[in-house]
C-alpha cells in the first residue's frame, strides 16, 4: 500500500522552526514546503519525519533572471519535491500554461517530485461536473503538452503529481465535498493513464483541508493525500492533519 502525502504549504509566511520539532512520527509522506529563504533552517534541524519542498521553480539552470530559483539550485538544497502552477500563482503573478508547462518539465528533469495544481474556478463549478471535467481536461493538456512531457523516461514521467485544488476553495474556509473531489480524482487519473501513459501516478485534493475534514477525503483509497494551506501556520492542525492522514 503506498503512502498517504501530507504537503504543507506555507505560502509567504515564516514558520515557526521550533513547532516542526514538535511533529511526530508518521507512516504518512509528511513534506513541508517553506518560503525559500527557510528551506535551508529547516534542512538544518535534521528532522527525519520531513521531507523539503519548494514553492516554485523557474524553467532555466541559470542566467539573466532576476530573483528566479532553479531546479538544480533547490536540489543542492536538499529539495526533494515542488509545487507548480498554484492557483495564486496563477492569479496574483499571471502565471500562464505555457510557462507552467516548462516548470513542470525543468523540474522532472531535475529528478524533482512535481506537483502539478490544477481546479476551477467558482463560475466553472456552478455549471456542474461535466463543466469541471472538461476544464480540467483542458488544463491538464496544456501544463503537460504531450509532445515534450512523453519525451521523458518512465521514470521521470512518474514524478509528477497532481494536486486537484478547487481554486473556489482555497482559503474560503469551505472545501470541496469529499464524494466530488474523488470523483474529480479518479477523472484525473484516467486521464494520466490514457494520454500520458502515466499509471499509479499520485492524485490529492487542497482547498481548506484542516484537522476537522481531512479524514473525509483520505478515507477514500484514490485520494493519495492532501495539499494542506492556512492550517499549515497551526502547530495543533498540524499534528492533527499527520495524525488522521497516518
Amino acid at each position: 500500500m503506498n503512502k498517504k502525502l501530507a504537503i504543507f504549504n506555507l505560502k509567504m509566511n515564516a514558520p515557526i522552526l521550533a513547532d516542526w520539532e514538535k511533529v511526530g512520527k508518521s507512516k504518512s509522506e509528511i513534506v513541508v514546503c517553506p518560503p525559500f529563504v527557510y528551506i535551508e533552517r529547516l534542512k538544518n534541524l535534521k528532522i527525519k519525519t520531513l521531507k523539503l519542498g519548494a514553492q516554485d521553480i523557474f524553467w532555466e539552470n541559470q542566467g539573466a533572471y532576476t530573483g528566479e530559483i532553479s531546479s538544480e539550485m533547490l536540489k543542492n538544497l536538499g529539495v526533494e519535491y515542488v509545487i507548480v502552477g498554484h492557483s495564486e500563482r496563477r492569479k496574483y503573478l499571471d502565471e500562464m500554461d505555457g510557462m507552467i508547462n516548462k516548470k513542470v518539465l525543468a523540474g522532472l528533469r531535475a529528478g524533482l517530485k512535481v506537483i502539478l495544481c490544477v481546479g476551477e474556478n467558482l463560475i466553472i463549478h456552478k455549471r456542474g461536473i461535466r463543466a469541471v471535467k472538461d476544464f480540467i481536461k483542458r488544463q491538464l493538456q496544456k501544463d503537460l503538452k504531450s509532445s515534450k512531457f512523453l519525451i521523458l523516461n518512465s521514470k521521470l514521467r512518474n514524478h509528477l503529481m497532481i494536486a486537484y485544488e478547487p481554486v473556489w476553495a482555497i482559503g474560503a474556509g469551505k472545501a470541496c465535498k469529499p464524494e466530488n473531489a474523488l470523483e474529480i480524482i479518479k477523472f484525473i487519473k484516467e486521464k494520466l493513464d490514457t494520454k500520458y501513459k502515466i499509471q499509479n501516478t499520485k492524485v490529492i485534493y487542497g482547498g481548506s483541508v484542516d484537522g476537522k475534514n481531512v479524514a473525509d477525503f483520505v478515507k477514500y483509497r484514490d485520494v493519495d493525500g492532501v495539499l494542506v494551506g492556512s492550517a499549515s501556520l497551526k502547530l495543533k492542525e498540524v499534528v492533527e492533519i499527520i495524525k488522521k492522514v497516518g
